[in-house]
């Protein structure tokens, strides 16, 4: 059950972003209309200018990331849960994912069995856990590799497994992965990772992940089914 003082505290950090992202906007757009100012220049100091004027903007589209990515991290979510076949939402993310993947030679092979039982979930808010670890997935494999989705019952859980044959990561990394603003990866934010926990642990469940260098990443999700506790 949320506290007072955090609903507060996420309808503050929310009006926050949106006022940063007005600033960032309107400085966003005079520097568009600066730089079509010097976009018709030959003169190398001009040009010089302009390109400062686009790595500003660039710093501007990055900072509007940065802001989306924090206020979906902070925003509480009020869960719209109802009893939902997993294996049809994971089917969902991967019609979206899957011509991700093909274009970059990777394979995905799912394992799901045909007698599963319903599983309390707000679906949209699960599918953008589930994207975010698709998305790690992708990023951690060269072009080419594979992604293991495996879907299995452990006592009174749906235990759902997200592998990849990627480069791993070493062990002070995982010891750190979900911590917000933590990241490996150049413009990352640090916060998908981080998101993705707290999806999760909002359903009732839990993450955890195994990886070595060089060898791939597993991570895992434990969902309570329906009637056998939280969730």
């Amino acid at each position: 059950m949320l506290s007072d003082s955090d609903i507060e505290l996420a309808e503050l950090a929310g009006a926050f972003i949106h006022e940063l992202k007005n600033h960032i906007s309107t400085l966003n757009l005079n520097l568009q209309i600066l730089a079509e100012e010097f976009e018709e220049t030959q003169n190398p100091r001009e040009r010089r200018v302009l390109d400062r004027i686009q790595r500003l903007q660039g710093e501007c589209t990055r900072m509007v990331d940065v802001s989306n990515d924090f206020n979906r991290f902070a925003r509480l979510v009020n869960l719209n849960k109802s009893p939902e076949r997993i294996d049809a939402i994971l089917g969902d993310v991967l019609d979206f994912f899957m011509p991700t993947a093909r274009a970059n030679n990777i394979e995905i092979h799912t394992f799901f069995p045909s007698d599963l039982p319903l599983v309390n979930l707000d679906s949209e808010v699960f599918k953008q856990a589930i994207l975010n670890l698709l998305l790690n997935a992708f990023q951690a494999l060269p072009i080419g590799g594979e992604i293991t989705i495996q879907l299995s019952l452990e006592k009174s859980h749906c235990v759902l497994r997200i592998i990849d044959t990627g480069h791993g990561m070493a062990p002070e990394v995982v010891s750190r992965v979900f911590k917000p603003y933590y990241t490996t990866k150049p413009g990352g934010s640090g916060l998908g990772l981080a998101t993705t926990r707290k999806i999760i642990e909002a359903h009732g469940g839990s993450i955890g992940v195994e990886s070595e260098s060089r060898r791939g990443t597993c991570f895992t999700i434990c969902l309570p089914l329906i009637g056998s506790g939280p969730g």
